[in-house]
């Protein structure tokens, strides 16, 4: 039986606790906190920016993966040099980890991007202003998730701090009709497979409800299709990769973000597709058979819940007991995610009505 170690206690590891089982693999998990998401699992409580902690948790693992892209360098290459595999490898999760190497490393792929400059001075800014309509989107290179370290600007003022701190990044504020995510997994083989594009729709800078597939011409599948294997192949990723487009107003897709392990767009895969992402990115860095990515259903669509979920309230389901969901065991927050719900079914009207009351049936408000 291998044994595969997560580095991170989120709802991404807990949501690999099933599918491992079910592979007859072996999950153990490195979780933060003992409240950790995946706290079932965790095997060892600790700092994932510790190289001590994360090699003495490595130890009786096969293979490391992750919940999340924010383990260091330094801990990444003490793990390789002890043997153990990584998937991702440390030269993926650079990519993943810095928004300007990202930038470079996509451009050198001839990949699809906005309009994107290095800004290291106030000069910088007030040129890529000038040179861009007098507005842009300024971003951290580090740091920076679910809307954080991203900024729209119409003057270098509005980034004096982050450029204080060092580089950014600054990129042309898209014209798009919409946003979408495509998801695909590469084995350290070679193999990929893609999963059909995600319509995503976002809510204070997170994402709030994916449709599968996203509605539109095959041509669009395609080319999405083809950008998420270049980019899983040109980077040498292993695992799932999703990768964030904009769809323009002009027909263009472009790429916004990376993500190097399984993704929020990815978690209606669960009911959707006959392989979910969790269950692929074990299969992936096992070097197991990919797993089919066709869908189960026409239409599925995920709808996430905020702040807290109210997990008595099953009576109150009515005539939608076939809508699954999800609660990941979170402390209630404003605005954190706390869980998921996902229908399915043939008429994509009625099923987004089903996810969507689901959801606010289960939704607490704080």
């Amino acid at each position: 039986m291998k044994v595969i170690g997560v580095i991170g206690g989120g709802q991404l590891a807990r949501m690999m606790i099933g599918p491992a089982v079910e592979l007859g693999l072996e999950l153990r998990v490195l979780a933060e906190t003992p409240d950790s998401s995946a706290r079932d699992r965790a095997t060892a409580i600790g700092d994932y920016r510790d190289v001590e902690t994360v090699l003495e948790f490595a130890r009786g693992v096969d293979i490391v993966t992750f919940d999340h892209e924010h383990v260091p360098q330094d801990v990444l290459d003490a793990l390789v040099a002890t043997g153990v595999a990584v998937h991702p490898g440390p030269a993926a999760l650079a990519v993943a980890q810095d928004k300007l190497l990202m930038r470079e490393q996509l451009d050198a792929l001839g990949l699809p991007l906005p309009v994107w400059a290095k800004a290291e001075s106030v000069d910088d800014v007030t040129a890529f202003l000038a040179a861009n309509g007098g507005v842009a989107v300024a971003k951290t290179p580090r740091g920076g998730y679910d809307g954080k370290g991203v900024a729209i600007i119409t003057d270098p003022s509005d980034v004096s701090a982050w450029l204080a701190a060092g580089p950014i990044l600054l990129e042309e504020k898209v014209d798009f009709v919409r946003e979408l995510a495509q998801l695909v997994a590469r084995r350290p083989s070679g193999d990929v497979a893609a999963w059909p594009v995600v319509e995503t729709t976002q809510a204070n800078g997170v994402c709030s409800e994916v449709v599968l597939p996203a509605p539109s011409i095959d041509r669009l599948h395609v080319v999405a299709a083809e950008i998420g294997r270049t980019v899983a192949e040109g980077l040498g990723v292993t695992g799932v990769l999703a990768v964030e487009l904009f769809e323009t107003t002009d027909e263009r897709i472009l790429i916004n973000e990376l993500a190097m392990r399984p993704h929020n767009s990815g978690h209606v895969t669960i009911e959707g597709s006959v392989t979910s992402q969790f269950e692929q990115h074990l299969r992936a860095v096992a070097d197991l058979p990919l797993g089919s990515t066709a869908s189960t259903a026409p239409w599925a669509v995920m709808i996430n819940v905020f702040g807290a979920m109210d997990v008595d309230r099953y009576a109150r389901l009515g005539p939608y007991t076939d809508v699954k969901i999800h609660n990941y065991g979170k402390e209630p927050r404003a605005g954190r995610k706390v869980g998921h719900v996902t229908a399915t079914g043939a008429d994509a009207a009625d099923v987004a009505y089903r996810a969507r009351a689901v959801a606010e049936i289960f939704h607490v408000d704080i």
